[in-house]
């Protein structure tokens, strides 16, 4: 039924300005908005739309993955741009002092690491 159809995901921020600062400034991604909140346009073509709630709760999972051909390189930037990487030590995901978990399973992605937006939701860096 909907196998044509073309999809957005959506989820929301308690401040649109901030997250557009956020977005766009820091993580330079093409952020528009409108009257209706902001839209993050992604590579190939792919968009995400952020909506205003005051009554906002971030997901405690990640909501938003963004592959990418050098982690160390991306990771660096990140922090760069002053954003602070996660830290995990539980079974199945380890960090290391930059807050890269390596997976040397050969399942899944080859590496990744988790930061936050400003409202808490949890955003990724992986390297396939």
């Amino acid at each position: 039924m909907l196998q044509e159809a073309k999809a957005f995901s959506g989820f929301s921020v308690s401040d649109i300005p901030r997250a557009k600062e956020f977005y766009g400034d820091t993580l330079g991604l093409d952020a528009r908005e409108s009257p209706e909140g902001l839209q993050l346009h992604l590579a190939g073509g792919t968009s995400v739309f952020l909506y205003e709630s005051k009554e906002n709760t971030p997901a405690n999972y990640t909501i938003l993955n963004f592959i990418v051909g050098d982690i160390a390189k991306a990771v660096s930037e990140l922090q760069e741009n002053g954003i602070r990487l996660e830290q995990y030590d539980m079974p199945g995901i380890k960090t290391d002092e930059n807050g890269i978990s390596h997976n040397e399973s050969g399942m899944g992605p080859k590496a990744m690491a988790w930061f936050k937006d400003p409202d808490g939701h949890i955003l990724s860096v992986l390297q396939e």
